[in-house]
């Protein structure tokens, strides 16, 4: 059974910098493609990053582009998204979410068959 479980949220100030984590277990990590989606408050789930299993692709939402970054690690089972330049509209709940085995990544969440508990990230102005 895949587990997903993030780390790394926190209260932050605008202009700063976090680093959130998503440890894999229960399955082979590289062969699912990953993600991370995040919840604002009283708003919908949206897509922030994906990454492909052999990390050849990532892709971003426009609103966090050149300042988030998604990576992950094959031999650690991890997944990572550096966030930088922080804002208070990236505030939200961060989820993890992976889809697989051997399947293609994909922004649309209800794709992902694992999801994490979630992080959350709140940027003060």
């Amino acid at each position: 059974q895949v587990q997903l479980v993030e780390s790394g949220g926190g209260l932050v100030q605008a202009g700063d910098s976090l680093r959130l984590s998503c440890e894999f277990s229960g399955d082979t990590f590289e062969r699912f493609a990953m993600a991370w989606f995040r919840q604002p408050p009283g708003k919908e789930r949206e897509f922030v990053a994906l990454i492909s299993q052999t990390i050849t692709f990532t892709h971003y939402a426009q609103s966090v582009k050149g300042r988030f970054t998604i990576s992950r690690d094959n031999h650690k089972n991890m997944l990572h998204l550096q966030m930088n330049l922080l804002k208070p509209e990236d505030t939200a709940v961060y989820y993890c979410a992976a889809r697989g085995p051997y399947s293609a990544p994909t922004t649309w969440g209800h794709e992902y068959n694992h999801w994490g508990q979630g992080t959350q990230v709140t940027v003060s102005s």
